[in-house]
């Protein structure tokens, strides 16, 4: 007999939710991989075959995007240990990084390492798939800055008000 496991008034950080399958999946997995081809779309030379190569490699870079946005969400968990009693500080990064500025910065250093991660990653791919060095660069920045987790940012205290 399987066992089900309930949470009742339990407050989540809005970035730690991604870590819990749900049907919020469902609508988030469509909307990452339609935005994350979107963005490889338009950054690719229109000599390329933008829309072939989208077919054939978006899932790729939708599935990167994903486990860096884990990755991030990962470290701000670690982070949360790192700041030992500083519970002003943990509540911050949690629930709203705005409220304390060393907060904001922990959570603009994770969104850039995940980006980093972004960047790097699909750099490889963009380079195996067959683009030259400028053009795998080039789209591998703009899906770095444009689908990084900027959701770390928003105050998790707003879905609970």
């Amino acid at each position: 007999m399987k066992k089900e496991v309930r949470l009742y008034n339990v407050l989540f950080p809005i970035w730690l939710l991604v870590w819990i399958p749900s049907f919020l999946w469902l609508a988030l997995i469509p909307a990452n991989y339609f935005i994350d081809r979107f963005v490889l779309y338009k950054s690719l030379s229109e000599d390329i075959g933008r829309k072939d190569f989208c077919n054939k490699n978006a899932h790729k870079i939708c599935a990167v995007g994903f486990l860096c946005d884990f990755i991030g969400s990962a470290l701000m968990f670690l982070t949360l240990y790192l700041t030992g009693e500083d519970y002003r500080l943990a509540n911050a990064i949690s629930f709203d990084p705005f409220s304390d500025l060393r907060a904001l910065f922990v959570v603009i250093v994770m969104i850039l390492i995940s980006g980093l991660l972004i960047y790097l990653i699909d750099k490889k791919i963009l380079t195996k798939a067959g683009l030259d060095a400028k053009q795998a660069h080039r789209s591998a920045l703009f899906l770095a800055v444009f689908t990084a987790p900027y959701l770390f940012l928003i105050p998790s205290n707003w879905l609970y008000i």
